[in-house]
């Protein structure tokens, strides 16, 4: 079944030849080194339901892959065709028929560099590692990076991730890796929801261990954890974002601008929190889980 899929294009390139051409069928096989023999069992054969609705799922991949620039793997891609068409297919199967169709996600990833810094403030890892929680605004992970645009020029992304819906709360990109970077993610967060006590985790930047930062998180009650030193996985949903982002979005292209940079930061940003579905999530967008929960918990 799978090569009769794996060769339908050449059977019906062949067919169309040869309609239009009048190239005899012989010398088309023979040239796409397939025997005669079974392009004319191809041409008489009825197919059966499981052949035809992979024709249709072959068709959805195709568009589905090059809608998102080739970015969604076999597991994004299954759970993507379930969820659109009310599908209840396996990914294996989905994984056999982009094999067939060579089609692999573009991504890649890229390790993160760190700066040490020299702290005012440091807080226990109150989190440790527990990375699930009930309700939105229980716990609040943190942590700034750094993209690159034009031929030198840098750019730097804060935001703030939720571990109950894996949201991102809020995010703010600017030309410098500073106090006000990382502040004004904190306040639009803040203002946004202003009734979220979160445990409140980072690493051991600078920013997050001066002073005024604290007082910003005892101001807003918040609880402050840090990482250890030198223990990125002390922070693992937030740097697994960080990859996600850069492998789905930011190594597949190059910005020519910081507008154009920021535009694609915030339109990824908007498709992972609205658009993006994740199996650990029910196979729901980060904001269908967050109402998911709520009513669950109401």
């Amino acid at each position: 079944m799978l090569s009769q899929v794996q060769n339908e294009n050449i059977y019906v390139a062949i067919q169309e030849i040869h309609n239009e051409k009048e190239y005899p069928i012989s010398v088309l096989c023979k040239f796409a080194e397939i025997p005669r023999s079974s392009y004319y069992k191809w041409l008489s054969r009825k197919e059966n339901k499981n052949e035809m609705f992979n024709k249709v799922l072959i068709l959805l991949i195709k568009d589905a892959y090059e809608a998102k620039g080739g970015i969604l793997g076999y597991r994004q891609m299954t759970i993507k065709l379930n969820r659109e068409n009310d599908f209840h297919i396996n990914h294996k199967r989905v994984y056999r028929l982009m094999q067939i169709l060579n089609l692999k996600s573009v991504c890649r990833r890229k390790r993160k560099k760190y700066i040490k810094s020299t702290p005012q403030v440091t807080a226990d890892n109150i989190l440790n590692r527990k990375f699930i929680a009930d309700n939105f605004g229980e716990k609040w992970l943190t942590d700034v990076t750094e993209m690159k645009y034009g031929t030198s020029s840098k750019a730097y992304l804060s935001a703030i991730l939720d571990l109950s819906d894996k949201s991102i709360v809020s995010f703010v990109i600017g030309h410098s890796n500073n106090n006000d970077l990382v502040f004004k993610t904190f306040d639009l967060a803040h203002e946004k929801y202003p009734d979220a006590k979160p445990i409140f985790h980072s690493d051991r930047g600078f920013q997050y261990t001066t002073k005024a930062f604290k007082k910003k998180l005892n101001d807003a009650e918040m609880t402050q954890s840090m990482s250890r030193i030198s223990r990125c996985i002390d922070n693992g949903p937030m740097e697994a974002f960080w990859g996600m982002l850069k492998s789905e979005m930011y190594y597949l292209k190059s910005f020519n601008s910081y507008n154009e940079l920021k535009q694609a930061v915030t339109d990824y940003i908007d498709y992972y929190n609205t658009g993006r579905y994740q199996k650990r999530l029910n196979c729901m967008t980060p904001l269908e889980y967050r109402i998911y929960l709520k009513n669950k918990a109401a």
